[in-house]
């Protein structure tokens, strides 16, 4: 099982510098997902000893894509129990993210998680993703959509385009032949440009090994 100090190293290694503060802002995270995990179902069993990796450092990947401008706000939608993020806003404190999903215990623990990291970057909402689009007066425009293999693309655009700059993004975690999904939304979305980035991480197999891959959506003018 991976410690702090394996995950700064790798990190380090992939061009994710963290200070030792983010590191521990990260640990604690960690002991509190396998505290709550036994309360309330936040990340699947399966995967517990395996939050360095599969969690946090898949969510990093957006960070070492370089993908995201500086200071942008970017909404996380479905974002379970703060993936990707908490992750993300840990590493890029310059970020306003926004995190978004349905089951009330849910975000009364990712709001917890955040508000645990000391940092101001993020907020937190309770909102059937079918809905968002209605709560414009509440959720401002979004630089970029974020999330993780919480829905097929034609179904995240049609939730959120209305919450999305003009120039925005979506920047979706995914895995997997996306073959037919990016064909529905290119059907649905005829403007709609799709760019499928493969995730690799030096000095961890795991991603290759299960067809890791970003998914960067944006509409052509």
């Amino acid at each position: 099982m991976m410690d702090p100090l394996e995950f700064w190293t790798i990190c380090n290694a992939n061009g994710i510098l963290l200070s030792r503060e983010q590191v521990s802002t990260f640990e604690r995270f960690h002991n509190e997902l396998i505290y709550w995990n036994e309360k309330v179902n936040l990340i699947s069993r399966k995967d517990m000893e395996n939050i360095w990796v599969r969690h946090f450092m898949h969510s990093l990947s957006i960070v070492k894509s370089q993908l995201l401008i500086d200071k942008a706000k970017c909404l996380d939608v479905g974002c379970g129990g703060g993936f990707p993020g908490i992750p993300v806003g840990i590493a890029r404190p310059d970020l306003s993210i926004s995190m978004v999903d349905s089951i009330a215990k849910k975000m009364k623990l990712t709001s917890m998680f955040a508000e645990h990291t000391g940092q101001r970057n993020f907020t937190s909402y309770t909102s059937r993703m079918e809905d968002l689009a209605q709560n414009k007066q509440q959720l401002s425009h979004y630089d970029y959509v974020i999330a993780r293999a919480v829905a097929p693309i034609t179904s995240l655009i049609q939730w959120t385009k209305p919450l999305l700059k003009k120039n925005g993004k979506y920047v979706l975690l995914k895995g997997g032949d996306l073959t037919l999904e990016k064909q529905d939304a290119i059907t649905a979305f005829p403007n709609l440009s799709i760019e499928e980035i493969q995730i690799h991480w030096n000095g961890i197999e795991w991603f290759t090994q299960e067809d890791k891959k970003i998914i960067v959506c944006s509409f052509i003018s």
